[in-house]
């Protein structure tokens, strides 16, 4: 790769790095898988920098990220239940915010990133649906069961989610 093109990722990194890091944080769960997966997910896309810059390159990191995640809990399916959830890196972080995060721990996996996909990733029902190889039926199933949950964790007396 040439010196420029580096350079270009390198800029690249810095601009994304945030938001991938939120949005595997969200799919995860775990701020530690999050990085890990996020740096995966660039390391890949490094390779293919010179063909993935010309387009939309952090689409395209977004759904390696994605992917990723999804390739990693079809292997592993095992819920790890813990007692506390481990305390934020940032201290930025909103209370809501954090809420927000345990509800999205309480969701199934499924829910879980199909909910994060159109709603915070701002997917259509037809992209999700392609980006984690299930029908467009399923989609919309999984969104509505998942806001409901949501709704309910979120508005009710569930303020003890526990992940």
């Amino acid at each position: 790769m040439r010196a420029a093109q580096e350079r270009e990722f390198v800029d690249f990194v810095r601009d994304a790095s945030p938001r991938l890091l939120t949005t595997a944080w969200m799919l995860t769960g775990d701020p530690h898988q999050a990085e890990e997966l996020v740096q995966e997910a660039l390391a890949r896309v490094y390779v293919r920098w010179p063909k993935v810059r010309t387009g939309t390159p952090l689409a395209y990191t977004r759904r390696v990220v994605t992917n990723l995640h999804t390739d990693h809990w079809r292997k592993h399916r095992r819920e790890v239940l813990v007692d506390q959830t481990p305390e934020l890196t940032d201290p930025r972080a909103s209370s809501q915010h954090v809420d927000l995060i345990r509800a999205l721990q309480a969701l199934p996996e499924r829910q879980r990133q199909v909910v994060v996909l159109r709603h915070y990733l701002d997917r259509s029902e037809q992209q999700t649906a392609d980006t984690l190889d299930i029908g467009v039926g399923t989609v919309k199933g999984a969104t509505s069961r998942g806001l409901a949950r949501l709704r309910t964790l979120m508005d009710g007396d569930e303020s003890h989610v526990t992940v």
